[in-house]
C-alpha cells in the first residue's frame, strides 16, 4: 500500500471517529422533533419567560426549534394542545380547573380534558394584608374586606381555599370585586380592601410594604391538620411552602404559606410516551444552560418539579424518566392513581350529563352536570 494510500486511509478512520462523537454528543437531539410549538401565559409574564428560557436552552444543546406562543387566556393556552397545534403548554392553575369540568371548561363544548403534566415549579401564594386591618390568622379575616377579581376564577377559588383552612366561607367576609388583577392587589395600599390572595412577588405588595399600611402575610401552618384538610379539600393542587422571597418576606423573616405549580408544562394524555420520556429527560438534563435565567426558574430542578401534587396527572413517559431519576416513589404512584381515577370518573359523569342534557338549556344543563360531578367525586370517598 502506497503511503498516500496509509495517509488516506489514516484521515478517513479520523474522520469517522469524529462523527460518531459529534453524533454521541447530541444523541438527545435526536429523540426530541426538530420543531416544538409550546403555549404560554403572555410576554411579560413569569410563564412566558421561563418558557423562552428552557426554549432557547432546547435550541442551543438539541438544536430543536421552539417556538413559544403566548396567550391571554387559559383556553388560549390549552385549546391549541386539545386541537393538535401545539406540542405543549405551559400552564397554571386553570388547568386544574380544565380536568375538572369547571368555571370556563363547564360548557358542553369542553368537559374533563384528558390533559398531562410533565412538571411544574413551586410558586408561593398566601393571603396578604394592610397590617393595619388586625388580621394575624386567616379565622381573623372574618368580616375584614377581601378582595376578589372579576373574570379571574383561579384568584377567587385560592382565595376560598384559604377562607376554608379557617372554616370560613365568602358569606363570612366582604367580598370587594375589582376588574383586574392589579386593581385587586393594589387595593390594600389604596385603602380599599384589607386582604388579597396572590404570589409574594406583585410590584403592588412592595408599595404597600412601603405604604402607611404596611404589610403582612397570614400565616398558613404546615401543623394545623384540620385547616390543610379543609383547604385541600377543595383545592388539592396546594401543599404548605415556606417562602423566604417577596414583599415583607426574607430569609430572615419568612413566612409559612401555600404552594401550587405555576407553571405547569402540561401535555396531552395521547402523546407518544417515548418522546414525553425524552422531552422529560432534555429538561432534565439542559438544566444548567437555563438554572439561573429568572429568579424563579431554579425550582424547575426535577427533584422539585417533578413530584406531586400538581394540578393534573403526570404523563406516563414523564413518570419512566422520574423512577429512572429516583425522584418517584411508590406514594407518589399512589396519588397519580388516585388523581386518574378521579378524572376518569369525571369523564364517566361528563358522558351522563351530555347524554341526559340533550335539548336542555345551558342553565339546566349547568346544574345537571353539577349534579353528576358531585355525585362522581362523592363516590370517590
Amino acid at each position: 500500500m502506497t503511503r498516500q494510500a496509509l495517509d488516506f486511509r489514516s484521515h478517513f478512520k479520523m474522520i469517522m471517529v469524529t462523527a460518531m462523537l459529534a453524533a454521541g454528543a447530541h444523541a438527545h437531539a435526536q429523540e426530541l422533533p426538530d420543531t416544538l410549538i409550546w403555549t404560554a401565559y403572555d410576554v411579560g409574564s413569569a410563564g412566558y419567560a421561563e418558557a423562552s428560557a428552557i426554549a432557547d436552552a432546547f435550541g442551543r444543546e438539541y438544536g430543536t426549534r421552539v417556538r413559544v406562543q403566548p396567550s391571554s387566556s387559559a383556553i388560549g393556552r390549552i385549546q391549541p394542545l386539545i386541537e393538535g397545534r401545539a406540542n405543549y403548554g405551559f400552564l397554571g392553575g386553570a388547568s386544574f380547573f380544565a380536568v375538572e369540568g369547571i368555571y370556563d371548561f363547564a360548557a358542553r363544548r369542553w368537559g374533563p380534558q384528558d390533559l398531562r403534566a410533565i412538571a411544574g415549579r413551586p410558586a408561593s401564594f398566601g393571603m396578604p394584608t394592610a397590617a393595619d386591618a388586625g388580621i394575624e390568622t386567616l379565622a381573623d379575616v372574618k368580616g375584614k374586606r377581601v378582595a376578589y377579581i372579576a373574570g379571574n376564577p383561579w384568584i377567587n377559588f385560592s382565595c376560598d381555599a384559604f377562607l376554608a383552612f379557617a372554616g370560613l366561607d365568602r358569606d363570612d367576609v366582604e367580598a370587594v370585586m375589582f376588574p383586574s388583577y392589579k386593581a385587586a392587589i393594589g387595593s390594600l395600599a389604596e385603602g380599599k380592601a384589607d386582604a388579597a390572595c396572590t404570589t409574594t412577588t406583585p410590584s403592588q405588595l412592595y408599595e404597600l410594604e412601603q405604604s402607611p399600611r404596611g404589610i403582612h402575610w397570614v400565616p398558613i401552618p404546615a401543623d394545623d391538620e384540620q385547616g390543610w384538610q379543609r383547604l385541600t379539600q377543595m383545592a388539592p393542587i396546594y401543599e404548605p411552602n415556606r417562602e423566604t422571597v417577596g414583599a415583607g418576606i426574607s430569609e430572615e423573616s419568612p413566612v409559612e404559606l401555600a404552594a401550587y405549580r405555576y407553571p405547569v408544562l402540561g401535555v396531552m394524555a395521547g402523546t407518544s410516551a417515548d418522546e414525553v420520556y425524552a422531552l422529560t429527560k432534555a429538561l432534565d438534563e439542559a438544566y444548567g444552560l437555563y438554572k439561573d435565567a429568572t429568579d424563579r426558574i431554579s425550582s424547575w430542578s426535577l427533584d422539585k418539579a417533578g413530584t406531586p401534587p400538581i394540578e393534573v396527572p403526570f404523563h406516563e413517559g414523564a413518570i419512566r424518566y422520574l423512577e429512572e431519576k429516583g425522584i418517584w416513589s411508590d406514594e407518589m404512584q399512589a396519588w397519580n392513581d388516585a388523581r386518574l381515577k378521579r378524572l376518569e370518573a369525571l369523564q364517566a359523569a361528563w358522558s351522563q350529563a351530555l347524554a341526559e342534557g340533550e335539548g336542555k338549556s345551558d342553565e339546566a344543563f349547568a346544574q345537571l352536570w353539577e349534579t353528576h360531578r358531585t355525585q362522581a367525586l362523592n363516590s370517590l370517598e
